[in-house]
């Protein structure tokens, strides 16, 4: 059952459609200009927009660098990679999402424009964002970063982009990360999980979507045997040595499962895991920013951030 407040504006919320890219684009770009708000506590942070090598021969990445204006030692540092079913979303788009983060922990937020799917399947989404994670950890005195503290975040396909990142940090050798947030994540192509099979409608996110957007990340039909686990995570068979990690997941979110079991194979390899599953939500349901559960998981993720990394 959807928690009474969301249900009350089911109707208020937009129809995702991945089938036309560039009208999706446009129309999320839309709506959340007209959602746009002042950031309470935006003047303490400088803002840099740059440009910065893409890891290997890739082309350069756009990046956004939050920094509090006022810090006066080694800051954490945190990747942060936006959702949007490695389709639509941007920097500006989250803009409101990163500053936040910045502003309630100190660290300084590293959020990066990667390129979208279908224009750029995979593995290019992935190389950006490990080409920003790099540029933070590799400019870390330039930019008043502790590199023992270290993080990725990320929701939707940007929490599975998150999961990815920190395999192939691992895998590569660096940057040590020393925890991983994964918000309702998109982990897992093959759309085998049962609340994938039963969320065939719901708000926001469903099993066709899912489909429309792993088609567009991988350029083939998902569920194939080859499909790398850098490219869905819940496909790696080892997931030793990644970082302390937290997941959330939503009730009625096909995206569900995957998260959770995800969580269980992390904990089994070893690694320390919280892991909460937020009842009467669906994917997105945060956009209702004033319901009482969107606040007990905002709330949430802050004060386990700052745990995380160590912020007093």
């Amino acid at each position: 059952m959807i928690d009474p407040e969301l249900a009350g504006v089911l109707d208020l919320l937009p129809a995702v459609d991945l089938s036309d890219p560039v009208a999706a684009r446009a129309a999320m770009e839309t709506m959340l200009s007209a959602m746009r708000a002042e950031i309470p506590g935006i003047e303490t942070l400088s803002i840099e927009d740059r440009q910065i090598p893409g890891w290997e021969d890739d082309p350069d990445v756009s990046v956004r660098i939050y920094r509090s204006v006022s810090a006066a030692e080694p800051s954490p540092g945190i990747l942060y990679i936006h959702g949007g079913g490695f389709v639509l979303g941007s920097v500006e788009a989250e803009h409101a999402g990163a500053a936040v983060i910045a502003i309630e922990t100190g660290a300084v937020v590293v959020s990066v424009e990667y390129r979208l799917a279908p224009e750029h399947a995979f593995p290019a989404a992935l190389h950006d964002c490990y080409g920003a994670l790099r540029f933070l950890a590799t400019h870390a005195g330039e930019l008043g970063a502790d590199t023992d503290r270290l993080a990725v975040f990320g929701a939707s396909a940007g929490g599975g982009l998150a999961a990815a990142t920190a395999l192939f940090a691992r895998d590569q050798g660096g940057p040590s990360l020393c925890f991983q947030m994964l918000q309702i994540p998109e982990l897992d192509d093959r759309l085998e999980t049962p609340s994938m099979r039963a969320f065939i409608d719901t708000p926001m996110w469903n099993r066709p979507l899912a489909e429309q957007s792993w088609r567009a990340y991988l350029g083939e039909w998902p569920g194939g045997a080859d499909v790398s686990p850098y490219a869905a995570p819940a496909r790696a068979d080892d997931l030793s040595g990644l970082p302390p990690t937290y997941i959330s997941t939503g009730e009625m979110d096909p995206l569900r499962d995957e998260g959770i079991l995800y969580g269980l194979r992390l904990l089994q390899a070893g690694v320390s895991v919280e892991l909460h599953q937020f009842p009467g939500t669906f994917h997105g349901s945060s956009l209702v920013s004033t319901a009482a559960v969107s606040i007990r998981a905002r709330t949430e993720a802050s004060l386990v951030l700052r745990r995380a990394l160590g912020v007093g």
